[in-house]
């Protein structure tokens, strides 16, 4: 094994150190610094924070993004899928029907559970 196999991946990782902290270190030494009361001041939506930031939020919350999260997974899935679709035959279609299936199944439990609703 050769080392100069290796020397794309190495320009790979430099250049995307470069592309995600050039343009930081570009912001910071040619960017204008004119601190003031206001900038320096630890919220700056117009008035002071009032509550505890570690509040607990509703579970359902977390429900309902784990399910977009599915859901955007299995369009993912399917995009593919219905691309080669006639070129992978009866056992591609019906592993993808199975798949679908559960995904059905899954959904119904949680609308059945109550944990789409929002009241």
């Amino acid at each position: 094994m050769n080392l100069e196999e290796y020397f794309p991946v190495l320009m790979f990782i430099i250049i995307g150190i470069l592309v995600g902290v050039a343009p930081q270190v570009l912001g910071r030494v040619l960017g204008p610094h004119r601190p003031d009361e206001q900038k320096l001041s630890a919220y700056e939506c117009g008035f002071e924070a009032f509550g505890d930031a570690r509040m607990q939020f509703d579970v359902r919350f977390y429900l309902v993004a784990i399910l977009f999260i599915l859901f955007d997974l299995e369009v993912a899935f399917l995009v593919p899928w219905a691309v080669v679709v006639t070129d992978i035959g009866s056992t591609g279609f019906w592993a993808m029907m199975v798949f679908l299936g559960l995904l059905t199944i899954g959904l119904a439990y949680e609308w059945k559970k109550g944990a789409l609703d929002w009241d």
